[in-house]
């Protein structure tokens, strides 16, 4: 729901249809109606019980991941139609995050944010998610807490960045695979927190992770690859957050060729001639299911951003300073 609402917002942007409009408020409602009210503050989960690698999550359980990419859409949409509340939500989610997070510390005092309430690990992209959203609010509301403890987190997940560039998925031994999306989520939050916090202390941590990233995660035919060593399987999400990606770090037109072999590729080999994206393409088979999150909610998102990319793009053609 988030996602969608992020990518209406997208298309408000571009054309303020009141049809746009109808759609962001009707998300408005259907996250309102979804937040888990038994924590410190706004946040959600998946309606389904899930066992990742390293810790079992049970159905409603909220995640920083869910949480942030939410209120983050809530703050889309505060910047389209101005209604206090989704501001409030958003600093609510905040509150989640600090009061409810468990924390793993360095010898720095800085440390990550664990992905639920209910576990203690480390996984890079998700705490930086939350440290992306503290700084966004903190734009708004100037409340020294919120930019002091993403800033904390920032540097933690900075700090463990290889020195090719690369980040694995967490500091587990087996969590220790490199893969394009997840990395994405990584440059587009540190992106983000440099942006709202006006602190560019990681100008170079970025521009290395983009360097990985933009140069091991895809072919020259714009086939989108999952880990930096293997294309198998080709991930929906991979092609998705590259578009992501490339307008949140500011450098959609820099790699437009390349985006556009990438969108090419996954229209032609991922999308069925019913409209909906395939979830994985496998080296003796495919995965054809349609799910919602994970394969049309990104990809809508994805598609919307690239045009609002594209509109923008017109805009300076037309419109020069």
């Amino acid at each position: 729901m988030g996602l969608f609402l992020s990518g209406y917002c997208k298309l408000y942007r571009i054309e303020s249809k009141q049809e746009y409009i109808d759609k962001i408020n009707f998300f408005i409602e259907k996250i309102n109606n979804s937040v888990n009210k038994e924590y410190s503050g706004a946040c959600w989960g998946y309606n389904f019980d899930w066992q990742a690698r390293a810790f079992f999550q049970p159905k409603s359980t909220p995640t920083v991941v869910a949480t942030t990419f939410i209120a983050s859409a809530l703050m889309d949409a505060y910047e389209i139609i101005g209604e206090d509340q989704l501001l409030k939500m958003a600093r609510s989610a905040c509150d989640f995050i600090i009061k409810d997070l468990n924390r793993t510390y360095d010898e720095n005092g800085n440390f990550a944010f664990s992905y639920s309430p209910l576990d203690k690990s480390v996984v890079f992209n998700a705490s930086l998610l939350g440290s992306r959203l503290l700084a966004r609010v903190y734009s708004f509301t100037q409340e020294k807490e919120l930019i002091d403890e993403a800033k904390k987190s920032v540097s933690f997940c900075c700090d463990n960045q290889r020195t090719d560039g690369s980040w694995g998925y967490g500091i587990l031994p087996f969590h220790q695979w490199v893969d394009s999306f997840h990395t994405g989520y990584n440059l587009e939050c540190i992106a983000g927190y440099m942006k709202f916090s006006k602190d560019f202390s990681y100008k170079k941590n970025l521009e290395r992770g983009f360097d990985y990233y933009i140069n091991r995660f895809f072919t020259q035919k714009g086939v989108p690859k999952y880990y930096n060593n293997s294309i198998f399987p080709i991930d929906i999400h991979s092609s998705a957050q590259l578009v992501i990606t490339l307008s949140k770090v500011g450098k959609f037109l820099d790699r437009k060729e390349l985006l556009d072999s990438v969108l090419h590729w996954t229209i032609s080999n991922m999308q069925s001639n019913k409209g909906f994206f395939y979830y994985q393409v496998n080296k003796y088979f495919s995965s054809k299911i349609p799910y919602m999150r994970w394969a049309q909610a990104w990809m809508f998102y994805a598609l919307a951003t690239y045009i609002y990319e594209e509109s923008k793009i017109s805009q300076e053609i037309l419109y020069p300073l």
